[in-house]
């Protein structure tokens, strides 16, 4: 079964709720555009890859109500067996327009939720883009709600990797403070990342990803400085590697 987050959005995605579909769209809209790139091979235009990513993420709200997750698929899974499917599609449209006949656009139904991972291309580096996706959407929510301090000593320290003492030295502010501070809002970003991975989670193995990437989303009590400098390092590391790959992207387009 699905839950309840995950059922939540999806309620909103139905309803037309723009702000729903704008976050589905920022959160895995670069993934599906850089893998209809890679399938693309050249063949299509950045304006179709961008249609093409609207038109599979239209797709997965459309048939969201029918997945069923006794049959294993990950989300990321479903969402690349979507996307093979319009780019598919479109590849018909074009060779049938050349051969001066229509065709109809193929049904997506639940057959495609059922597709092997390793047929579909989804590979570790696939894997691992939905997954720093998940990431930087968490992260954007906790700029949004925090206040503009905090999030920026989080920034520096993390984010840009500079040392406790220049972050204090920039601000004026002592370096206990920078810690404190830092503290406050690493534990937003642990229970927002928690948030994020059930909404888009419909696996066991996929609500337990953040633990194989080194982000431990329910420490101990007290946790220690190690727990937390761990934390601070998987965040900075996949961060930095997502907005790579946005720029790599943007030099694409």
């Amino acid at each position: 079964m699905l839950n309840s987050l995950t059922t939540g959005f999806v309620n909103r995605l139905r309803a037309n709720d723009q702000a729903a579909w704008f976050e589905l769209w920022e959160t895995f809209g670069p993934v599906i555009r850089a893998q209809l790139m890679k399938w693309g091979k050249g063949r299509i235009g950045p304006e179709t890859v961008k249609d093409l990513s609207q038109e599979t993420l239209a797709a997965l709200s459309d048939s969201i109500d029918r997945y069923d997750p006794r049959k294993g698929a990950r989300f990321s899974t479903w969402l690349l067996a979507i996307a093979k499917h319009v780019l598919g599609d479109e590849m018909d449209r074009r060779g049938a327009l050349k051969r001066g006949s229509g065709k109809k656009t193929g049904e997506f139904d639940e057959s495609w939720m059922a597709a092997a991972r390793s047929a579909l291309g989804a590979d570790e580096v696939y894997e691992q883009a939905v997954f720093r996706a998940k990431v930087e959407a968490a992260i954007r929510m906790v700029q949004k709600e925090s206040d503009f301090t905090d999030f920026a000593i989080y920034s520096m320290r993390v984010l840009e990797c500079k040392p406790g003492k220049e972050v204090a030295e920039a601000l004026g502010i002592s370096e206990p403070t920078v810690s404190r501070r830092l503290a406050k809002v690493r534990d937003v970003l642990r229970r927002r990342l928690g948030e994020v991975i059930m909404t888009y989670s419909f696996t066991q193995e996929e609500l337990t990803e953040a633990n194989r990437n080194g982000l431990d989303l329910n420490p101990k009590i007290t946790p220690g400085p190690d727990d937390d400098a761990l934390f601070d390092d998987s965040i900075s590391e996949i961060y930095h590697r997502q907005m790579e790959m946005r720029r790599a992207q943007t030099v694409g387009f």
